[in-house]
């Protein structure tokens, strides 16, 4: 797996320091131009500007990376959100799809959802369900759950 880590939004402190969350974005190959449209990249970008900034300042490290070599064919938006992963390893969340630490979607807006799944994986985690728990409710994005 080559992952690219695109962006880091704080600057100047040590990732010992600081407790990490990543969210990675994996390569989508879209089959409809309506959920293409579903990614609003200045939109994301703007959240991640600002959320790093707000989550520097209680000890979190905000970044975001690409992974080229994972590939998801979008045909929806339970696709869209398995696209998208969070990590934190701290808190024991390894790769999970953006679906499973959000459940379901109010809006399908996807840099909503980003900035409810960053702030559940920053802030408590411990509600995140565990890989492979029986209390997992599939939300039906595909991602085995």
């Amino acid at each position: 797996m080559q992952e690219k880590e695109t962006e880091i939004w704080c600057k100047g402190e040590t990732a010992m320091e600081m407790k990490e969350v990543t969210v990675v974005f994996y390569r989508r190959e879209f089959k409809d131009d309506k959920w293409r449209n579903a990614v609003d990249e200045q939109g994301l970008k703007a959240l991640f500007e600002r959320l790093g900034k707000d989550l520097v300042s209680v000890g979190v490290r905000l970044s975001r990376a690409e992974d080229p070599d994972m590939v998801m064919e979008i045909k929806g938006y339970g696709d869209l959100l398995n696209s998208v992963r969070i990590r934190s390893p701290k808190d024991g969340v390894g790769n999970m799809c953006l679906g499973h630490v959000i459940g379901q979607s109010a809006h399908l807006n996807l840099v909503e959802d980003i900035e409810r799944g960053v702030n559940r994986a920053a802030f408590a985690p411990e509600t995140i369900e565990p890989e492979g728990s029986d209390k997992v409710v599939c939300h039906n994005c595909g991602c085995g759950c």
